[in-house]
């Protein structure tokens, strides 16, 4: 089975080292010009799509990708938001807009939200399990809307009479879901389509895996999973592991000191599980095989990154999809020459593995498969 490779836009800023949290500017900002030079070449090297993030110190995903929807041809894009924040009706009108103009590459990735000080700096105080509850709610009406007929929902956070957008989506955009809590496991066993996890030990990861597909099976759906990785891929992996060198050095012990107290406060039981990869402190980082925690010493959510020569990178891939992961969404610092050196490196190899199909037909492969 083919799997999808997706990159990710830095809607933050960017920079060679780790961008680290809350308002942490890169050295390149976060520029429509700058974004659409990522959106270019993810879309020229054949990724399928980019995940644009959410949150306070971000560009708003849906007018970013909107305006590089026009200067992409093949490039999907893989919106994060934050239900109930919006109207569920006008999300699915917006996700039907975006299909007919961007003619149909709209993916959503719903963020519940697992810090309590930045939901109530959109002035939402609902406590964590009660915003799992809203999201299934908001889910409901969100597909209901985009149903042949006018949708009625009566719940405890919504009350919604006719739900429907002018036309519905061509294609139904997919709904990606992550969350590590029982509270979001039982939104993505219900409602999701793709269940994302961060980038945790390949152990971590198939224990995760068989556990939606139970919970899925038990709601009478099923799931298909995906992954959020950094990665550095070189061709020598002494030259990737010297680039992790190169990000410690950057990283004074202050910073470290005042990113793990932000990040003890939240909520997020996949981001507690993420400084338990490193414990916050620089020791022991490699927490397996090309497998490395330095990420999440500076930086929220995702905190792991695939290190190495592109052979190893290209087997570490090869191992979760064998675990169950479909969908891989990669990022590196600066994402602009990290997409060239993942790309030109390791499609190749996946390519040769028979891990991807069509939908990944970039010109790196093609200059390969001429030669060969």
């Amino acid at each position: 089975m083919s799997i999808h490779v997706h990159w990710f836009l830095p809607t933050t800023g960017d920079s060679r080292e780790i961008v680290g949290f809350g308002p942490t500017v890169g050295r390149r900002s976060a520029d429509i010009d700058y974004l659409g030079l990522v959106a270019r070449a993810a879309d020229q090297l054949g990724y399928e799509a980019v995940l644009t993030p959410t949150g306070t110190w971000c560009e708003d995903a849906w007018l970013v990708t909107a305006a590089l929807s026009r200067e992409t041809r093949n490039l999907k894009f893989l919106v994060a938001f934050r239900p109930g924040l919006v109207s569920p009706t006008l999300a699915a009108q917006q996700a039907s807009t975006f299909q007919r103009i961007s003619d149909g590459r709209l993916l959503l990735n719903i963020v519940t939200g697992g810090d309590a000080d930045e939901q109530r700096r959109f002035g939402d105080w609902l406590d964590h399990d009660r915003r799992y509850d809203r999201t299934a709610e908001f889910i409901t009406v969100l597909r209901g809307a985009w149903g042949e007929e006018p949708f009625d929902f009566h719940g405890e956070h919504f009350d919604i009479a006719g739900a429907t957008t002018v036309r519905a989506p061509s294609p139904t955009p997919e709904i990606f879901f992550g969350g590590a809590s029982p509270a979001a496991e039982r939104v993505a066993a219900r409602h999701a389509d793709v269940y994302l996890t961060w980038g945790e030990t390949p152990g971590q990861v198939a224990e995760r895996v068989e556990r939606m597909r139970a919970l899925a099976a038990d709601a009478g759906r099923a799931l298909r999973f995906g992954i959020r990785l950094h990665v550095i891929s070189r061709d020598r992996a002494s030259d990737a592991w010297d680039v992790t060198e190169r990000m410690l050095d950057a990283m004074s012990d202050d910073v470290i000191s005042l990113a793990q107290r932000q990040f003890d406060k939240a909520e997020s039981v996949g981001q507690k599980r993420m400084a338990a990869l490193h414990g916050g402190t620089r020791d022991n980082l490699v927490i397996s095989p090309n497998l490395w925690a330095g990420y999440g010493l500076v930086r929220s959510g995702a905190g792991t990154a695939l290190v190495g020569s592109h052979d190893e990178v290209a087997e570490r891939i090869a191992e979760y999809h064998r675990l169950g992961i479909d969908h891989f969404i990669m990022s590196g610092q600066p994402h602009l020459e990290e997409a060239y050196w993942f790309a030109e490196g390791v499609f190749p190899l996946l390519r040769r593995k028979g891990l991807l199909g069509d939908a990944i037909d970039g010109p790196v492969d093609a200059l390969v498969d001429a030669a060969s």
